[in-house]
């Protein structure tokens, strides 16, 4: 099967109220990006990225353009292997081009001759391409055009939280918080997320050689309608299996349910594993769906999940119940055709009219059950809309996002929908660099909040837990607001059996060694 490029889901605005300035929102076309970075250097190859900004018009991803077109030349990290400035001169700049905006700050640094625009770029955390290098300096100008766009279309962070206490002071008095999470909630169960190189889904499916050109055409809702023996190829692969397993930080947010806090929890995990933690569906949006139930794709008949894993783990297809009952009640049903090509006609077993077993039939038309997931071209769940802005725009005091990178769409809009003067913390492996969070507190998800409870005098009961785990935070370097957590390695005390020996070979070489 020849696969067609699917579509992918429109990327949708979420609607503003009249009173607020439309510059929360920056529209920019696919024409107008390549004619900034559609630079070809004489004698130079053009290079992926080169070649995924030319055909960028025809791009069917549904993450950031901005973060689409830069994302591979920038650095979450400070860049010191190249002309950069400084993590402080970085923050200036910013905070010079808010203040006067870009035409004015153009003026005062690379018009003036105070800094080159390639060196500029660093600033906003980009590194310059290669293929731009040996170019006149003006070639990187719309490179930074770019970015300053970008910059200028992040939400302003809030100068006032910035410290780890300022986080749990923010946990403790806060009545309505939402949280955001992603997958690296559910790596610690060993759950894989879905962009990591080497370990993520995506680059997993990339090596089965399923005859797709992008492993999320997996997930393209008109690519499962045209043959969904591609999805269930795979399917086994990235079934659920947690056996009312959850992650210390599915606990935490359940712990913000039972203090009180919790206003909604937006999911876009399909795990389901929030339900063990004990989150309420209440208090729960799975923005992309859940493998919680399913859906027959021809007549809507829906039934609970795990009615299917028996044929999803067999590598099968599975088929309406419903639909195979009204098939063989109108009698439509055709024969089977007999998949062993040596029995001969003379020796088949006969069918009599009692013999009801479904194995000797042929069920075409009956409808195939898809999981109730969202792919890739289908709406979100109404609720998710619904309830953003009719219930939770108003009423959220503290926004905390967890183990994402928000990088797909519309639940990446999310975080700029919600008011801004709301602060908003950030916890994940890595930093983002199209979001400014308040507080950024980097590492493992389940040792963050583990600490953030234990700050803030709450018991977050969980095996995963280590009562005595040390834990040490640092700054990360050029940033008052970025903290970085690491957990302590455990000594290892040796064995019984390591310690005698060690005890007889000092004694023998005691004994051995002359007296003086």
């Amino acid at each position: 099967m020849k696969s067609k490029r699917p579509v992918g889901r429109p990327r949708k605005n979420l609607p503003l109220k009249e009173s607020e300035p439309s510059k929360v929102r920056v529209e920019v076309t696919d024409d107008q990006v390549v004619g900034h970075l559609n630079v070809k250097p004489h004698g130079h190859a053009r290079n992926e990225l080169e070649e995924r900004i030319n055909d960028l018009s025809d791009s069917w991803e549904t993450e950031s353009l901005f973060e689409d077109v830069i994302e591979d030349i920038s650095d979450h990290k400070f860049i010191d292997d190249v002309d950069a400035v400084t993590p402080e001169e970085a923050v200036r700049y910013r905070q010079l081009l808010r203040a006067i905006g870009p035409q004015e700050f153009c003026k005062r640094t690379v018009d003036s001759g105070t800094i080159t625009v390639k060196r500029l770029l660093t600033a906003f955390g980009i590194r310059p391409p290669a293929f731009l290098e040996g170019l006149p300096d003006h070639a990187y100008f719309g490179l930074l055009t770019l970015a300053m766009t970008r910059e200028l279309a992040k939400r302003a962070k809030l100068p006032n939280y910035n410290t780890i206490d300022d986080a749990v002071a923010l946990l403790k008095s806060s009545r309505n918080i939402v949280v955001l999470t992603g997958a690296g909630i559910s790596t610690s169960l060993g759950i894989p997320d879905f962009r990591s190189k080497e370990t993520g889904l995506y680059s997993q499916l990339e090596k089965l050689g399923l005859g797709i050109s992008d492993p999320q055409e997996v997930f393209n809702i008109d690519i499962f309608r045209e043959d969904p023996t591609i999805f269930y190829s795979v399917a086994k692969d990235i079934l659920p299996d947690t056996k009312g397993l959850y992650s210390p930080t599915h606990a935490f947010i359940a712990k913000l349910q039972d203090e009180g806090k919790l206003l909604t929890n937006y999911s876009q995990n399909i795990d389901n594993i929030e339900a063990n933690a004990g989150i309420r569906p209440d208090k729960l949006v799975q923005c992309h769906g859940s493998f919680a139930t399913a859906t027959c794709q021809k007549c809507g008949y829906k039934v609970e999940g795990d009615a299917l894993f028996a044929d999803i783990k067999a590598g099968n297809i599975p088929r309406c119940v419903k639909c195979i009952a009204e098939l063989r009640g109108n009698g439509t049903m055709k024969r089977k055709r007999s998949c062993n090509k040596s029995t001969s006609k003379k020796t088949r077993r006969r069918s009599t009219d009692d013999d009801d077993d479904d194995g000797q039939y042929d069920i075409p038309d009956a409808g195939v059950m898809k999981p109730d997931i969202t792919f890739f071209g289908e709406e979100l769940p109404h609720e998710f809309g619904q309830r953003l802005v009719h219930h939770d725009r108003d009423l959220v005091d503290l926004v905390i996002v967890i183990g994402t990178s928000l990088k797909v769409a519309p639940v990446s809009e999310v975080v700029p929908y919600l008011p801004p003067h709301i602060p908003q913390i950030y916890i994940s492996r890595t930093p983002v660099s199209h979001v400014n969070f308040d507080i950024d507190l980097l590492g493992d998800c389940d040792v963050i909040v583990a600490e953030l409870c234990r700050r803030a005098g709450w018991q977050l009961d969980h095996p995963m837990v280590k009562p005595d785990q040390e834990i040490s935070v640092r700054l990360e370097e050029g940033y008052k607001s970025r903290h970085i957590f690491t957990a302590a390695e455990p000594e290892k005390s040796p064995k019984p059996e390591a310690k005698a020996k060690a005890k007889a070979k000092a004694k023998a070489k005691a004994k051995a060694e002359p007296e003086s």
